[in-house]
């Protein structure tokens, strides 16, 4: 099947539940300094309900008080990430994929309108939940009924 033919692709409410409660720290790929940057709100919301952010953007050093990396293989080895979620191009996802794996992610989450079947499948084989076309924020609030 083409991307372009996948839609959203979440699991149900009660195993969103289960994946936000369980989650304690959440490696943004693509995330931005610029404090306008979707990004960068979602960034913000996660850490007021106390998740811990590791930035992962070649082209910041900092974000939000958090020492952003490269790439998700620069993150020390003692950061144990349990989500992985992407603001990147729906193509540049797979690696991205690759890396989450190879870092023993639980969770591959694809922001809003990023969906793609590779990488999809290369998370799910090696175990990962995936999560793609749909926003962690608002998916976060729509199940603790904020608004």
């Amino acid at each position: 099947m083409a991307d372009a033919e996948l839609g959203p692709y979440l699991p149900s409410d009660e195993e969103l539940r289960s994946i936000l409660g369980d989650a304690r720290t959440v490696a943004i790929v693509g995330l931005s300094s610029k404090p306008e940057r979707d990004s960068y709100e979602i960034a913000e919301y996660l850490q007021s309900k106390g998740y811990r952010i590791v930035p992962v953007n070649p082209g910041e050093t900092e974000v939000l008080g958090e020492r952003a990396y490269p790439t998700l293989d620069d993150v020390p080895s003692e950061v144990a990430i349990d989500v992985v979620d992407v603001f990147r191009k729906a193509a540049d996802t797979p690696p991205v994929a690759e890396a989450s794996v190879r870092r023993g992610a639980k969770v591959l989450w694809l922001q809003d309108g990023i969906v793609n079947g590779e990488a999809r499948r290369l998370a799910e084989e090696a175990g990962m939940t995936v999560i793609m076309g749909v926003c962690i924020r608002r998916t976060s609030r729509r199940l603790e009924g904020e608004r």
